[in-house]
């Protein structure tokens, strides 16, 4: 998708991601002077601090890492309550990195005969110093997601916001079509500029009805597999 939504983002000085998920549009988008990632899940954020901010710490914990289902399991069935920062974090970005589907509900082992892991524990001190450079100077906020607008709604803010899609599960968070009404009306009212990309199917289209809307066709896999496609409606949506 970003080929189709980055050349659509206007001149900006506040970058923010009120569901930055993986960020993938902040990692490949040019930076600016202000940039904001939020989400609400607190493993994901404190996962972002921990790259920002003590990256050695986090590579250390996967010195004697193996990539197995058996590895996988353990940090699955381990009690968060007791770790420190760093190792929920090591924790999180393993089962992130290894789910199918890249889900953080209802996680299980994912496998394919055609390539190798998605964890690559050779190349992940280059991987996570990329990251750690990206985000060194990006504010990294755990607020729901009308909260991150509201603080940083300013004339020369850029929302670019990518909500859990409406049908689908495994986000681990409750986003009912009320959300996508609200997101609409701060759409319509808020003094940056905002761009929204969501399914395309018609309880969308009349959501954000009134907006600029492009339909955008593309291949959707499955955890990452070369097979398997089929192609789905995005909706790329803009306030101006």
């Amino acid at each position: 998708m970003a080929k189709h939504i980055i050349p659509q983002f206007p001149e900006h000085e506040c970058y923010v991601e009120p569901f930055s998920g993986a960020a993938a549009i902040y990692f490949l988008k040019p930076p600016v002077k202000c940039e904001v990632l939020n989400d609400i899940n607190g493993e994901l954020m404190n996962l972002y601090r921990v790259v920002k901010h003590h990256l050695d710490a986090l590579i250390a914990e996967f010195r004697w890492s193996l990539v197995s289902r058996r590895q996988f399991d353990w940090y699955l069935k381990q009690p968060t309550e007791q770790l420190t920062d760093i190792q929920r974090a090591a924790r999180f970005y393993y089962l992130q990195k290894l789910a199918f589907g890249g889900k953080v509900n209802g996680q299980s082992f994912g496998t394919d005969t055609t390539r190798p892991p998605r964890l690559n524990l050779l190349r992940m001190e280059e991987t996570l110093s990329e990251a750690h450079l990206r985000l060194t100077d990006t504010v990294i906020e755990n607020l729901p997601w009308a909260d991150c607008i509201r603080r940083y709604d300013r004339a020369h803010t850029l929302f670019y916001c990518d909500p859990p899609y409406w049908g689908t599960e495994g986000y681990g968070v409750d986003f009912g079509l009320e959300q996508y009404a609200i997101m609409a009306e701060f759409a319509r009212t808020i003094k940056g500029k905002m761009v929204i990309s969501v399914n395309d199917i018609p309880a969308m289209r009349e959501v954000f009805a009134g907006l600029n809307m492009e339909s955008v066709t593309i291949n959707y896999t499955i955890g990452g597999s070369t097979k398997s496609k089929e192609k789905a409606g995005e909706l790329i949506i803009r306030n101006w």
